[in-house]
């Protein structure tokens, strides 16, 4: 008989943020658009942005813009849910003037670049053994 084992697959968000709202996305290992979704940039926003992503599985780490400005706030959170943050820049001038400015996609792009590792972590929030 063969024993199968069951493994956790996590996911990954992504956040364009803005001044009063922001736009998450979570996609799986494999780069699969699961859902976006607008919250308002409040702290009860950005609780129910965290509890949204943590949803759709276990939250590996979520790419964001602005983490120092718009997206300071919701850094916090995640900090204090025990989610990795990492820094992502904006998506290609070239490739927005194409594609036209999209906030689901842009959140999309911030989960695809955090999935890559290519970013950065986000200095202030990263923990001490992740630096």
């Amino acid at each position: 008989m063969t024993s199968m084992t069951r493994t956790t697959v996590g996911v990954t968000g992504g956040v364009d943020t803005h001044g009063h709202s922001h736009h998450a996305a979570v996609i799986d290992h494999l780069g699969r658009q699961l859902g976006d979704r607008e919250f308002p940039a409040s702290p009860v926003g950005y609780r129910a942005l965290v509890e949204w992503l943590q949803g759709h599985g276990g939250v590996e780490r979520v790419g964001a813009e602005g983490t120092g400005t718009y997206g300071a706030g919701l850094a916090r959170q995640l900090r204090e849910a025990g989610i990795l943050i990492v820094e992502v820049d904006r998506p290609d001038r070239r490739a927005r003037r194409a594609h036209g400015k999209s906030d689901p996609l842009d959140a999309y792009s911030a989960a695809r670049a955090a999935l890559s590792g290519l970013p950065r972590l986000c200095r202030s929030y990263a923990t001490a053994g992740s630096r």
